[in-house]
């Protein structure tokens, strides 16, 4: 069933990303993985096109174009080629990092930070995930101090989307103060703020990862993110976007591996026939093919209820918990029906099954999504 939810002008702005898809991406995959990061390159030609930032108000470069579905139509574009990782990177500043801006920062902090995320020149990135924190962010141990006009930060972080090419870094930190929880915007070279070691990853191994490290790292008052004590509330309510990205990439991935699964069975010949004409595997082509145009159905609606300004977050746990788990169904049915081929990474089907893995537990793990739907099942009397 074909999705109903772009008009005439998302189309025209997808001719705009496969172009830009196919010159700047296919060619320099294999060289990504190899480095284990995008380059900056990539990321300065998707501002020069037009395909960051696109929320950003126009006085500050953007186009101040709010109706997520061309969002939507990028993550489908860079799903189709296999190219997780420029999608993971993409997703992180657009959907998370940018968001979190236009949402709290002043006016000051505007002028500064958006033009960068319109033209590619600012990757941003959020620390709050800690060695011993993970889904449960409560458990965070990194400070903010206060030290006069200033704050201290000390702490560490782990599995850092961006981490190490980030200019700017958003920390989720412990502050003495009713709210318990603010958000810093930490600079690329503020002294005490280092790197740690790039993450070796099973999977997405093009997309940067990394530790990070605050070591009395001393940021200006004018470096709070919003109002003192808001951290943890802004957090959920960030994440309801967060969690329809991860959604749409899984959703947009599983589409991209069933197409070239059924491309493969219709052509590949086992014991003298197609596979496809196999009762087995076409079965099996028929549940997901069932199951993915049902999710799509409502990852649609999903999409329309954000642009209304009505996304929950207990509908945004569910999109990213099934949406993931078909991710991982469909990818793991595509490594198996292209038999030993699935397992070589020189076919995208082993590739988008190594990288798919991640979906379900980032975002908060999908046991978490199922605790907050359970939690939206008990009755009060």
């Amino acid at each position: 069933m074909k999705t109903d939810l772009f008009e005439t002008d998302h189309e025209v702005f997808r001719t705009s990303v496969r172009g830009f898809v196919e010159r700047h991406a296919v060619p320099k995959m294999e060289k990504w993985d190899t480095d284990r990061a995008v380059d900056r390159e990539t990321w300065l030609a998707a501002g020069k096109q037009g395909l960051l930032g696109l929320s950003v108000p126009e006085e500050f470069g953007g186009a101040g174009e709010l109706d997520y579905r061309y969002r939507v139509v990028i993550q489908e574009e860079i799903a189709r080629v296999g190219a997780s990782a420029l999608q993971s990177g993409f997703s992180t500043n657009d959907d998370i990092v940018l968001n979190y801006l236009l949402r709290h920062a002043n006016e000051e902090q505007r002028k500064r930070w958006l033009p960068g995320f319109v033209d590619g020149s600012i990757i941003g990135a959020i620390a709050m995930t800690e060695p011993g924190a993970g889904s449960d962010l409560r458990a965070i141990t990194t400070t903010a101090t206060r030290s006069g006009d200033d704050w201290i930060i000390n702490g560490s972080k782990t599995f850092i989307t961006s981490g190490v090419l980030c200019d700017v870094v958003i920390v989720f930190a412990r502050t003495d103060d009713p709210g318990g929880y603010s958000l810093f915007l930490v600079e690329d070279g503020t002294p005490g703020f280092r790197r740690g070691r790039k993450l070796d990853k099973m999977g997405l191994a093009a997309q940067d990862t990394a530790e990070q490290f605050f070591d009395d790292v001393r940021v200006p008052a004018g470096n709070l993110l919003g109002e003192l004590g808001a951290g943890f509330t802004y957090l959920m309510q960030s994440l309801p976007l967060e969690r329809l990205g991860i959604a749409i990439a899984a959703q947009t991935s599983a589409e991209a591996v069933f197409d070239w699964t059924k491309s493969y069975v219709n052509q590949r010949l086992a014991f003298g026939k197609r596979i496809i004409d196999m009762q087995g595997p076409g079965f099996m082509l028929a549940e997901l093919q069932t199951a993915i145009d049902v999710n799509r159905a409502y990852i649609d609606r999903c999409v329309r209820a954000f642009n209304a300004g009505e996304l929950s977050a207990v509908d945004a746990a569910k999109a990213k918990f099934w949406s993931t788990e078909l991710q991982g169904r469909v990818t793991d049915a595509g490594v198996q029906m292209h038999g030993g081929y699935g397992y070589m990474m020189e076919y995208p089907v082993a590739k988008a099954f190594i990288d798919a893995r991640v979906q379900r537990i980032y975002g908060g793990t999908n046991e978490i999504m199922k605790e907050i739907i359970r939690r939206d099942l008990v009755e009060t009397s």
